[in-house]
């Protein structure tokens, strides 16, 4: 089943739950794959499981980042309709790897890619973005790529 129909069954279920939080999240979901199938639109509209995947993982950052500010500025309101929608998001991502399983295969990546020197940064970033793709957030994955290759 497609992410689409997904959320298009997702939507159905919190309007007849009058559930407002996941219905506003699910809704503008569902204008951003619109706004993706009508920007691919010589390729019949679909979208496919990578860029579904990667405007998931984009919307979910967007409001992680909203989260650390309200949480910064002590607007506890705003924090709570922003961790709500991360929350129904999340559902619909792989499932976020620990930072110890992150490690493990960055090691293995290191390891296959050879290499040794803060220098070969980029040549490990490469292989762990496509590999690890919604299922790591990118700060954490350079960090811990930099601390390994230090």
């Amino acid at each position: 089943m497609s992410l689409k129909s997904q959320v298009e069954s997702g939507i159905k279920d919190a309007m007849r739950a009058k559930e407002s939080d996941k219905l506003r999240t699910l809704r503008a979901i569902k204008a951003l794959i619109l706004l993706e199938e009508t920007k691919a639109g010589g390729t019949g509209g679909e979208l496919s499981a990578d860029d579904e995947l990667k405007l998931l993982t984009k919307a979910a950052k967007q409001r992680r980042e909203s989260a650390d500010i309200y949480r910064a500025q002590g607007r506890e309101d705003l924090l709570a309709v922003e961790e709500a929608e991360l929350s129904y998001i999340e559902a619909f991502l792989p499932k976020q790897l620990t930072e110890d399983e992150i490690k493990a295969k960055l090691q293995e990546i290191i390891a296959r890619v050879g290499a040794s020197a803060p220098s070969d940064m980029g040549k490990v970033m490469g292989v762990a973005t496509k590999e690890l793709a919604g299922q790591a957030d990118g700060r954490v994955v350079s960090t811990l790529v930099k601390s390994l290759l230090a």
